[in-house]
C-alpha cells in the first residue's frame, strides 16, 4: 500500500475515496475463503487498494496472492460497491469511502499461506457457517454474494 501511505502522510486521517478490489474465492466444496485481519481482528475478504497504473483485476490478483499465497488463474466480475455502507474508519483513525470491485474466483492454484502482516488466519466457510464478526466494509459484499445463492 505504498500510494495510500504516501497520501496519508500528506492529508492525515481525513476521509478519502479509496478504490480497490476484493476476491470471493470459492473452493471445490463451495466454501468462501475469509481472512482474519490484523488491523481490526475481524473476518474479511482478501483485497486492497488500487496502486497508480494498476488495473482492478491486477489489484485483486496481487492482494489475493499477498494475503493468502493463492494465485487467481481466472476472475469473474461479481459487482461494484460504493456508497454510505462502504464508509469505514480504521482502528488507527484513517477514514475512507471505499469503491470496491468484487471478483469471484473458482480457478486458483497454490497453497494457503498467511502474509504475517495483514492476515492472522485463513479459513474456508460454508454459507451456513459464516462468522458473526465480519469486517464492516466486507459485510455487504458477502451478504449480496450469499443472497445470490452461492
Amino acid at each position: 500500500m505504498g500510494y495510500m501511505k504516501e497520501l496519508r502522510r500528506l492529508i492525515g486521517t481525513r476521509p478519502i475515496i479509496m478504490a480497490g478490489a476484493c476476491v470471493l474465492l470459492v473452493d471445490d466444496k463451495n466454501r468462501l475463503l475469509l481472512q482474519r485481519r490484523t488491523d481490526n481482528r475481524l473476518w474479511g475478504l482478501p483485497g486492497g487498494a488500487l496502486e497508480p497504473g494498476e488495473s482492478l483485476p491486477e489489484v485483486a490478483k496481487r492482494e489475493l496472492f499477498e494475503e493468502t499465497g493463492l494465485i487467481a488463474n481466472a476472475l469473474t466480475l461479481f459487482d461494484v460497491f460504493s456508497g454510505h455502507a462502504f464508509y469505514y474508519k480504521y482502528p488507527h483513525g484513517d477514514e475512507v469511502y471505499n469503491v470496491v470491485t468484487a471478483y469471484q474466483c473458482h480457478d486458483y492454484s497454490g497453497s494457503l499461506e498467511m502474509d504475517g502482516e495483514e492476515t492472522m488466519e485463513l479459513r474456508f466457510f460454508d454459507a451456513k457457517e459464516m462468522p458473526a464478526d465480519i469486517s464492516p466494509p466486507d459485510l455487504p459484499i458477502i451478504e449480496q454474494y450469499l443472497l445470490k445463492g452461492h
